[in-house]
This record gives structure tokens, C-alpha cells and sequence, in this order.
């Protein structure tokens, strides 16, 4: 069961939510809550897509079964695990930023709880990629991220937080961000393997740069290089 309620809309409500989340999200890129409403309101389809692909793959049909969460409870013994493995490097990362895996908003507008779970676990693996591909968490890591998650789930969200974010770049972060980051996600992004079929906790005590390779992950290279 996936903690929250469930908001059922007709299509012209689920249309109005869109239209006012994808308003307020490209006003406001920082607003989490406002483009999560508007991956549920618009990427129904695409989360179908995603359930389809878990539902062919050995791992991705585990996760269905047992709908892990990536929440405080069922993650802290990463910050138990040594250097250099998966699980100590994204301790890290969420230490480092005093993140909380529990911070993420419900998943509200899904018609059932499969799909809902399913874009449960797209929000929630997010940081679990940020230590993959070695991106930090400023608006140009993340429209990086978005690039990389639109190849992965085609999710019309991610296209619309790539417009937004790179409208609020100065222009040498606009420049950087094309020159450097947008090439380099798109070919991450249609390399690596399906990130929504990994059962990223079972990888935790693993090598960072052995489940890198073993899932095509290309890091993000140091743009001043």
C-alpha cells in the first residue's frame, strides 16, 4: 500500500491541474510538490510504459512484488557501509546536502496502486541517479537529470523542468549547460541500462564504479577538463 490518498479527477480537473502545476513549476523550478502534481497529471502513459518494462524484467518484476521504499527506515544501514561501496557513497550524498529520503511529496493523482507505486519509485530512486552520475543538485545538475530521466521514462515533466530550469540559467550557465552537460546526458541517458528495473538496495554493499559499469552509467565529466 502506498501511504497517501489518492485524488481521482476527470479529465478536465487532471487538465487544470496540469496546466497550473506546469505555471507555477516553470515560475518556480524549486517547487517540488508542484512538479510532482504534474509527472502524475501528464505522464500517466508514460508510467504505464515504465510498468510494462518492470513487468518483462526478472528484477523489475522483483520490485513490483515486494514495492520496496526509499525511505529513512529501509536505508540507514547505508550509512554503515564502507568506502567505496554504492550504499557509502550515497549516505554521502544525502548527508553532505542534509537530505532526508523521507522528503519526497505522495504520489496523489494515480488511478491505481500499481501505477501509483511505480511513480512512487520513479521519485524516489532520484537521488540513487544523482550518485550514479556524479551530478550535483543546482539547477544545472538537475535539468542534466531531467534530460537523462525524459530518455529513461519519457515523462513530458522532464522535458518541461529542462525548459524551465535552462530559462532561469545566467547565460554562461546557459552556455556550459549546452556546450557540456545537455550532450553529455543525452548520451548517458540512451546508453545506460532500464534504471527503473534495478533493485538499487540489493546493490548497496557493491563497488560504486563496478555497478556503474555493469549498468552502462557514464559519470558526469568535470566540465573545467
Amino acid at each position: 500500500m502506498i501511504p497517501g490518498a489518492r485524488i481521482r479527477l476527470s479529465g478536465w480537473q487532471q487538465a487544470a491541474v496540469a496546466v497550473g502545476s506546469a505555471l507555477g513549476a516553470l515560475m518556480d523550478p524549486r517547487r517540488a510538490d508542484l512538479i510532482a502534481a504534474l509527472g502524475e497529471t501528464t505522464g500517466k502513459p508514460a508510467f504505464e510504459k515504465v510498468l510494462e518494462r518492470m513487468n518483462s524484467s526478472p528484477e523489475g518484476r522483483d520490485i513490483l512484488l515486494e514495492r520496496p521504499r526509499v525511505i529513512s527506515s529501509n536505508v540507514a544501514h547505508a550509512w554503515d557501509l564502507p568506502e567505496p561501496t554504492f550504499g557509502a557513497a550515497y549516505a554521502r550524498f544525502m548527508g553532505s546536502r542534509n537530505f532526508s529520503p523521507d522528503d519526497r511529496p505522495p504520489v496523489r493523482f494515480m488511478d491505481t496502486e500499481e501505477l501509483a507505486f511505480v511513480a512512487t519509485r520513479a521519485r524516489e530512486v532520484h537521488d540513487f541517479w544523482h550518485v550514479l552520475f556524479g551530478l550535483p543538485t543546482n539547477l544545472i545538475g538537475e535539468s542534466s537529470l531531467k534530460v537523462i530521466e525524459f530518455e529513461q521514462m519519457y515523462l513530458p515533466m522532464c522535458l518541461l523542468s529542462v525548459i524551465g530550469g535552462s530559462a532561469r540559467f545566467s547565460e554562461k550557465q546557459r552556455a556550459l549547460f549546452f556546450k557540456h552537460y545537455f550532450p553529455w546526458a543525452t548520451r548517458a541517458g540512451l546508453r545506460c541500462t532500464d534504471l527503473m528495473c534495478v533493485y538499487y538496495e540489493r546493490h548497496f554493499d557493491e563497488d560504486l564504479e563496478d555497478v556503474r559499469r555493469k549498468w552502462g552509467i557514464i559519470p558526469c565529466p568535470d566540465p573545467r577538463h
